[in-house]
């Protein structure tokens, strides 16, 4: 779905997402991360439905593609960047929706 837009000589960290390590370039959003990294196809699960949910307009609007990052809930993953060692949770509940 996504592919590497980076130059190769950007350097690469290493972030945790659902307890697996993954080395992604720098700079890049956790959605993109999640998305094009993890090959996951969803974020979160729905507090009202409880069925799956992924980002939608990758732009900080919608509020779908929300995670847990270092333990903190309801995060954008399209709205922050990542950083070395982030660990980040699909988020099961997300408060306040």
């Amino acid at each position: 779905m996504f592919s590497t837009i980076f130059p190769r000589s950007t350097p690469l960290i290493t972030i945790e997402f659902e307890g697996v390590a993954l080395e992604v370039p720098e700079g890049i959003s956790v959605a993109a991360a999640i998305f094009g990294y993890a090959k996951q196809v969803d974020c979160r699960t729905s507090f009202v439905s409880g069925e799956k949910r992924s980002g939608f307009c990758f732009m900080g609007v919608c509020h779908e593609c929300l995670v847990e990052i270092d333990g903190k809930a309801n995060q954008q993953a399209c709205a922050t960047t990542v950083r070395a060692g982030m660990k980040i949770r699909k988020q099961h509940v997300a408060e306040g929706e």
